[in-house]
C-alpha cells in the first residue's frame, strides 16, 4: 500500500471517529440533564472522559508499539461505539458517568495510535505532511459532528448516541478490512518494554519541554472554547447559530492549513520556524478577539486564531516522533496525555477568569503563548542542530 493511500485511509478512519465523537457534544448535557444531572454533575461527566484519556492514552501507545497499531485502533473504534450505545441506552446518571467512563478508557486509544501509525508509514521529510492530515481529519470531523447531532436531536435526544454508535461500528469494520498494519512483527521485537519511557523518563528527558509546550498550547484553546460563547454574547449579541457558523469557519481554515499547507511549510522552513510562528498568530489571534464587535470580526479573529493553533501540533508531534527512540506510539500517546491534562485544566479555569472579567481568558491565551514561545525557544537552545531549519 503506497503512503498516499494509506493516509487517505487514516484521514477517513480519523474523520469518522471525530464525526461520531462531535454527534454528541451539541447534545450531552440537555441529555444529563434530562437524567437528573446537575451544572456541576454535568462538569463531572465532561471532565472523567478527559481524566481517563490522560491515564491510559500513554499505555495505549505503548501497547501499539508491542503489538501493532491496527489491533490497537481496532480496540479504539470499537470501545467508542460501546460507550456510545451504552449512552444511549442509560435510564440513570451513573449509567452515563459509566459509558463515560468505558469510552475515555477505550477510546483514548484512537488518537495516539492513529498518530503513530502517520509516523510508521512517513519519512522524516513527510513526517509534518502525516501529521498534519490526521489533524485536519480531526478538524473537519468536529465541523461536521456537531451540525449532524443537532439535526438528529430534533426527533429524539437519544437518536444521535445511536449515529455517532453506527458511525464509530463502521469505523472499526473499515479498519478491520480496509487498514494494513504499519509495524512490521521486526520492529516491534526492536521495542524494550522496560525502555518504552513512563512519565518519569518523559518528564526528564531531552524532549520534556515539547510536551509542556503542548499542554499549555492546549489550555489556551480549552480555555476560549469554553468561554468565547459567552465571551461573543456579551460584545456582538450573538447567538448559538452565529456561534455554530464561526466555529465552522475557524475549524475549515484551521482544517485547509493542515491537511494543504503544513506538510509544506514544515518540509520548506523546518519544524522551528513553523511552531513560532503559530505561536505567534495564535497570541495575535487572542489579541484581536479583545476587539470583536460583531459576526464578521468574530469570524476573521477566531479563524486567525485557528491557523495559528493549527500548525503547532503536527510540527510538535513531527519533532517528538523523530526524536523518539522507544517507539512513535509510546511518544504519541504521552502528547495526547499532555493534551487531555491541557482540556482538563482549560475549562475551569477559563471559566473561572471569565468570571473576573471577559477578557481575561484571552489575556490570559496571550500569556500562555508567550511561556510556550520561550519554552520552545529553551529547547531550540539545548537542541540546536537541525531544529530551526529543516528537522
Amino acid at each position: 500500500m503506497s503512503t498516499n493511500k494509506a493516509l487517505s485511509i487514516l484521514f477517513a478512519v480519523m474523520f469518522l471517529v471525530m464525526v461520531g465523537f462531535g454527534i454528541i457534544i451539541p447534545v450531552i448535557p440537555f441529555y444529563a440533564e434530562e437524567l437528573g444531572a446537575s451544572p456541576t454533575e454535568l462538569g463531572l461527566l465532561m471532565a472523567v472522559y478527559s481524566l481517563m484519556q490522560l491515564i491510559f492514552a500513554p499505555m495505549w501507545g505503548k501497547v501499539s508499539d508491542r503489538i501493532g497499531r491496527k489491533p490497537v485502533i481496532m480496540i479504539g473504534t470499537l470501545g467508542l461505539a460501546l460507550s456510545f450505545f451504552l449512552t444511549a441506552i442509560s435510564t440513570q446518571l451513573w449509567m452515563l458517568f459509566a459509558a463515560r467512563i468505558i469510552g475515555g478508557v477505550l477510546s483514548s486509544a484512537n488518537m495516539p495510535t492513529v498518530m503513530a501509525y502517520a509516523a510508521d508509514i512517513t519519512s522524516e521529510e513527510d513526517r509534518g505532511k502525516g501529521m498534519g492530515i490526521v489533524g485536519a481529519a480531526i478538524g473537519l470531523g468536529f465541523i461536521f459532528g456537531p451540525a449532524i447531532g443537532g439535526i438528529f436531536s430534533k426527533s429524539s435526544l437519544s437518536t444521535p448516541f445511536f449515529l455517532a454508535g453506527i458511525f464509530s461500528l463502521f469505523t472499526f469494520f473499515m479498519v478491520m478490512f480496509i487498514l494494513k498494519e504499519s509495524l512490521s512483527v521486526e520492529n516491534r521485537r526492536k521495542k524494550s518494554p522496560g525502555k518504552s519511557g513512563g512519565l518519569w523518563i518523559t518528564l526528564n528527558g531531552p524532549t520534556s519541554i515539547m510536551y509542556f509546550l503542548s499542554f499549555f498550547v492546549t489550555l489556551s484553546l480549552a480555555g476560549l472554547e469554553a468561554t468565547f460563547a459567552y465571551f461573543a454574547a456579551e460584545k456582538a449579541d450573538l447567538g448559538t447559530t452565529e456561534l455554530g457558523y464561526i466555529f465552522m469557519i475557524m475549524g475549515l481554515g484551521s482544517a485547509i492549513v493542515q491537511g494543504g499547507m503544513v506538510g509544506k511549510l514544515i518540509k520548506r522552513f523546518g519544524e522551528g520556524l513553523v511552531i513560532q510562528i503559530g505561536i505567534f498568530v495564535s497570541a495575535v489571534g487572542f489579541l484581536l478577539i479583545l476587539f470583536t464587535e460583531s459576526f464578521t470580526t468574530a469570524a476573521i479573529f477566531l479563524t486567525i486564531f485557528g491557523l495559528g493553533n493549527g500548525v503547532i501540533r503536527p510540527a510538535v508531534s513531527s519533532i517528538l516522533t523523530k526524536r523518539s527512540r522507544t517507539g512513535h506510539g509510546g511518544v504519541t500517546g504521552m502528547i495526547s496525555s499532555f493534551d487531555s491534562l491541557g482540556r482538563i485544566i482549560g475549562p475551569p479555569l477559563g471559566g473561572w477568569l471569565f468570571s473576573i472579567s471577559i477578557g481575561l481568558p484571552y489575556i490570559s491565551g496571550i500569556m500562555l503563548s508567550i511561556i510556550a514561545f520561550v519554552l520552545f525557544r529553551i529547547f531550540s537552545a539545548s537542541h540546536s542542530k537541525g531544529i530551526s531549519r529543516g528537522y
